[in-house]
C-alpha cells in the first residue's frame, strides 16, 4: 500500500486533518498516511511549496501527497493531480506544484474530473481524498482527469540577478519553528554569481560577510570561550535544502526572540547579495 502524505494550512484544533485520516482509513483500512505539516501559515503558497519541495523526496517513489492549502475550485484554481518525479501530488492549481516544478519537468498532469463531484467547502476531504484512494488502489490519472498544460507559475517570488550581475535581490519565502529566516537565494544561484568575490548580505540594518554550511561553524573553537561568538549571535548559512538562510545561534523565537523578530524580517521582505 502507498504512503499518502498531507501538508495543510488546517493546524490541529479543528476536525479537519482528523475527518481526512478516517475518511481514508475507511477507504483503505492498511493505508499508510504520515503527517508532513499541518502548520502552514494560511494560504501561504510559498511556504506551503518551500516545505514539500524539500520533504517529498525522502518518501519512497509512488508516494501520494496531498496538498490542502488555498484548495476552493475556481476556474482560475482548478484541481490537478500530478506524476512529478516518480510522486503523486494532489493539489490546486495555485502556484504550489509550479514552484516544485521549477527544476523538474513533470511527467503527467491532469485536470481532476471525478464523477458526480460534491461541491462543498472542504474540497480536500470530498475531492483530494477519492483521487489519493484510487491511486493508492493502482488506479491512473487518466481515469480520473484529462491532460492539462496550464500550470500556474509563480515568477515573482524568484530571486533577480542585478546591477549587471553585481547584485542579487532576493526575498523572504519562510520564517521556521525557530526564527530562522530562509530566503529564495539558492547555493547554486550564489556560486554561479558570486565568481569567487567577496560580498556583503544585507538584511536591514544588518551587513554579514560570510556564509557558513552549519551553524555551529561560528564558533571559533581556537579562541578562549569569551572571546568566541556564539549563543546570541547572527549567522548566514546555506541550510540542508540548499538555500541562504539567516539565523541567530541556539535561539528561541519564544523568550529571546529569533532572525525574523530582531532583525524585523518577514514574509517577502526583501535580502540583497551585494558582490565586490
Amino acid at each position: 500500500m502507498a504512503i499518502i502524505t498531507l501538508t495543510t494550512d488546517f493546524g490541529h484544533k479543528d476536525h479537519f486533518v482528523g475527518t481526512i485520516k478516517g475518511t481514508i482509513y475507511r477507504e483503505l483500512e492498511d493505508a499508510k498516511i504520515v503527517d508532513i505539516s499541518h502548520s502552514i501559515s494560511p494560504f501561504n503558497i510559498q511556504e506551503c511549496a518551500y516545505i514539500l519541495k524539500n520533504s517529498y523526496k525522502t518518501f519512497p517513489e509512488g508516494t501520494i501527497h496531498v496538498v490542502g492549502v488555498d484548495s476552493d475550485p475556481t476556474p482560475e484554481n482548478q484541481h490537478i493531480a500530478v506524476l512529478l518525479d516518480n510522486h503523486y501530488f494532489i493539489a490546486a492549481n495555485n502556484g504550489v506544484i509550479g514552484l516544485i516544478t521549477s527544476e523538474i519537468v513533470p511527467d503527467k498532469i491532469v485536470e481532476i474530473q471525478i464523477p458526480n463531484p460534491v461541491k462543498s467547502s472542504f474540497p480536500v476531504l470530498d475531492v483530494f481524498v477519492q483521487v489519493a484512494c484510487h491511486i493508492a488502489r493502482g488506479g491512473t490519472l487518466e481515469v480520473i482527469g484529462r491532460p492539462f498544460d496550464q500550470l500556474s507559475d509563480l515568477k515573482e517570488f524568484a530571486p533577480r540577478i542585478s546591477d549587471n550581475g553585481n547584485s542579487i535581490i532576493g526575498s523572504v519565502i519562510y520564517i521556521d519553528n525557530y526564527g530562522n529566516v530562509v530566503t529564495n537565494i539558492q547555493k547554486k544561484m550564489f556560486e554561479t554569481q558570486r565568481k569567487a568575490r567577496n560580498f556583503t548580505l544585507n538584511a536591514r540594518n544588518k551587513k554579514i560577510r560570510e556564509i557558513h554550511n552549519q551553524y555551529s561553524d561560528i564558533i571559533n573553537f581556537d579562541l578562549d570561550k569569551n572571546q568566541r561568538k556564539g549563543p546570541g549571535d547572527l549567522l548566514a548559512l546555506f541550510n540542508s535544502a540548499g538555500y541562504v538562510e539567516l539565523a541567530i545561534y541556539k535561539s528561541d523565537l519564544n523568550t529571546v526572540g529569533g532572525a525574523s523578530t530582531l532583525l524585523g524580517l518577514d514574509y517577502r521582505d526583501t535580502i540583497v547579495v551585494e558582490f565586490e
